[in-house]
């Protein structure tokens, strides 16, 4: 079977210097150094330009030279993209095409002849109609979304085929969402746990697409990139690069993709609100903060290019394009009053740098800057937060213990196993005095047990397995199975006293 691995490199332009350490050291550096190594890894990389500006800035040229290396060996292809993570379906075509010659003329100067794109990754798997010839015009072969934008719905691409997008000579290939989420998730954790998620309903003679933030293993989730190398070594399957599965795959369809993103659910796409976590209509903050960017554009596009004053200007506008600050407004479930802050910020600097605007548009940017601050605070101070996000969870996650026991059958040994492990781990820090470890474990047993676990004990069950060898967790859950199987009766219920 073809697995084609897709990861995504990106931090905002403005990032901090001790959160770009952490990144590096917990992921960026394990995951490039283990691709140099392992020399039969065939892998498809975006690393936006903004991204590489950052490890020059902060004097990572190491990793500079690993994605240099790795992509000169022709085991590693990277993608296009745009410099600033913009949502392109919201942009103008000239933006959009700016975003992305940006982002190649960065990647070009770090990476040299080894960046040579034939793909392209839209920030978020952000996908609008419009956007397929401005990316083919741009010479690229492909383009990558998530399964829904196949149809609306997950579960319907055909991997055996290869698909064309309608009126264009773009290719698009669809990532996989249930095995990209599992592997994520830290559901999947081992070759063995791997395959058998791809047996449950992944037939052979076909190619697998993954795609995932490469933040994920390591930062996210500590200790998944031992994980995720674990996958790479997995004999049963032959690692490609996403440009190489046409060589593999000849039939062709073309077909006309569906608006979309990474994180669309049908039913948004339904409803037509498919980019709520950017443009939430019920979202007044969402709205203050498009409002606030459009009144920036428009006194933007106003400015003569022939003032000395121009490339600052437009260099703070190309960044103000940046996703995040809507992301992070959204409350389903993200959210951070400073990102939402540096956001608003953003633009009305960029508004306060032009030359000769009103006052009565200074005026109007600083009240909608106020009003953004001011909502956010109040939604924070109110509990509305907590409330959206607590909403948010109830539809998205369901509890451990619904996913173990509530399904019955032998799952009812997997919940036994982790409460049996993490009891242990809890005796093990009270008898060695480590009090904060065990008060952990004691929370996430107070939490699996009482389905609380919707909002964060799924670190704490990655955490238990770093603390505990994967074979051992492995082996712990196949012995509960086990005894269930031993014990289990012939009807669905024990009958007797």
């Amino acid at each position: 079977m073809h697995l084609a691995n897709f990861l995504h490199f990106y931090q905002p332009a403005g990032q901090q210097e001790d959160i770009m350490s952490a990144l590096v050291n917990q992921s960026y550096r394990p995951i490039l150094d283990g691709i140099q190594r392992s020399k039969h890894i065939r892998i498809t990389l975006n690393v936006n330009g903004a991204l590489l500006e950052l490890f020059d800035k902060y004097r990572y040229h190491d990793l500079l030279d690993t994605l240099r290396a790795v992509g000169s060996e022709g085991r590693v292809e990277f993608t296009g993209s745009a410099k600033y993570h913009a949502f392109l379906p919201f942009l103008e075509e000239k933006e959009i095409v700016r975003q992305i010659q940006m982002n190649d003329e960065a990647n070009k100067f770090f990476l040299g002849s080894a960046y040579e794109p034939q793909g392209f990754f839209p920030p978020e798997m952000a996908y609008h109609e419009e956007l397929a010839p401005i990316v083919s015009n741009l010479g690229f072969r492909w383009i990558i979304l998530d399964e829904i934008a196949y149809t609306g719905e997950a579960g319907r691409v055909n991997y055996q085929k290869v698909y064309q997008i309608q009126a264009s000579n773009l290719l698009v290939f669809f990532r996989e969402r249930r095995l990209s989420n599992l592997i994520m998730s830290a559901v999947v954790r081992s070759r063995e746990t791997l395959l058998e998620a791809m047996r449950a309903d992944i037939p052979s003679g076909r190619y697998v697409i993954t795609a995932m933030d490469a933040e994920t293993f390591g930062h996210h989730r500590p200790g998944l990139e031992k994980m995720l190398f674990e996958v790479f070594e997995t004999p049963e399957l032959n690692l490609i690069k996403i440009s190489d599965i046409p060589q593999y795959y000849n039939e062709r369809e073309v077909i006309k993709p569906v608006a979309s993103t990474w994180a669309s659910s049908a039913k948004d796409i339904q409803r037509g609100v498919q980019f709520l976590s950017w443009r939430d209509p019920e979202n007044i903050i969402h709205t203050f903060q498009w409002n606030l960017l459009d009144l920036v554009i428009e006194e933007f596009y106003k400015v003569d290019e022939s003032i000395s004053a121009y490339g600052s200007v437009r260099e703070k506008m190309d960044r103000a394009f940046s996703s995040d600050h809507f992301w992070w407004a959204s409350a389903k479930p993200w959210w951070s009053v400073e990102m939402i802050e540096a956001g608003a910020w953003q633009l009305l600097d960029t508004l306060r740098s032009l030359p000769k605007v009103p006052e009565e548009k200074l005026a109007k940017a600083g009240d909608l800057y106020e009003k953004i601050i001011s909502t956010a605070l109040n939604w924070q101070r109110t509990g509305k937060i907590r409330k959206m996000m607590e909403e948010q969870g109830s539809i998205l996650r369901i509890p451990f213990k619904d996913r173990t026991i509530g399904r019955g059958g032998a799952e009812e040994g997997v919940y036994w196993a982790f409460i049996d492990m993490m009891k242990r781990l809890e005796e093990e820090a009270a008898t060695k005095g480590e009090y904060e470890k065990a008060i952990l474990w004691r929370d996430a047993l107070y939490k699996l047990q009482r389905k609380l676990d919707i909002y964060d004990t799924i670190n704490a069950i990655d955490l238990l397995r770093v603390e505990i060898p994967n074979e051992e967790v492995e082996a712990t859950i196949e012995q509960y199975k086990a005894k269930y199987r031993e014990i289990r009766g012939g009807q669905p219920e024990q009958r007797g006293a």
